[in-house]
């Protein structure tokens, strides 16, 4: 019996700094954690949801990963935190400010988690164009777990964001 590959779908994003170069530099260091080659979504710019007054646009991404034998969603949180500390992020002092890289875990799989640590699938993955847009590129016909929408649905049924474009 062979088992099927998990995938790891991960959100990107950034609005401090230079954003379109952070992303790609973590494109490249999420080319070493995954056991595949990984798939990697257009960027996208968006207008902040939810930030403080004056925040500047982010910079979206998606990519999709496979893990190693031995891997678990934790370790990869703390990978991605790394990372995120790696590129100068801070401890928040304020819900959604500016940060020069932000990664989420948005879904590992099919599997269903919730600890005090992490959530999965995302809580609110499915209502993000900036999220669901760039997975759409890659599979838009992929059934979100605990949606029983596939990305392309999603993203049809999300709220508008006018700011939203490809780059």
């Amino acid at each position: 019996m062979t088992s099927q590959a998990v995938d790891i779908l991960i959100a990107l994003g950034a609005n401090l700094g230079e954003p379109e170069a952070q992303l790609r530099e973590a494109f490249d260091e999420l080319r070493g954690l995954s056991s595949t080659p990984l798939r990697t979504s257009s960027l996208w710019s968006s207008t902040p949801d939810n930030c403080p007054p004056g925040s500047p646009r982010f910079v979206n991404a998606v990519a999709i990963a496979t893990p190693f034998p031995g891997d678990t969603p934790e370790s990869w949180l703390d990978r991605l935190q790394a990372l995120e500390r790696q590129a100068g992020r801070r401890p928040k002092v304020v819900l959604n400010e500016a940060r020069p890289l932000d990664l989420d875990l948005i879904a590992w799989g099919d599997l269903i988690l919730e600890s005090p640590r992490l959530v999965l699938p995302h809580p609110r993955a499915h209502q993000r164009r900036f999220v669901l847009a760039p997975l759409a590129e890659l599979v838009p016909h992929r059934v979100l777990i605990g949606h029983g929408r596939t990305v392309a649905e999603l993203l049809a049924a999300a709220p508008e964001d006018s700011g939203l474009r490809r780059l």
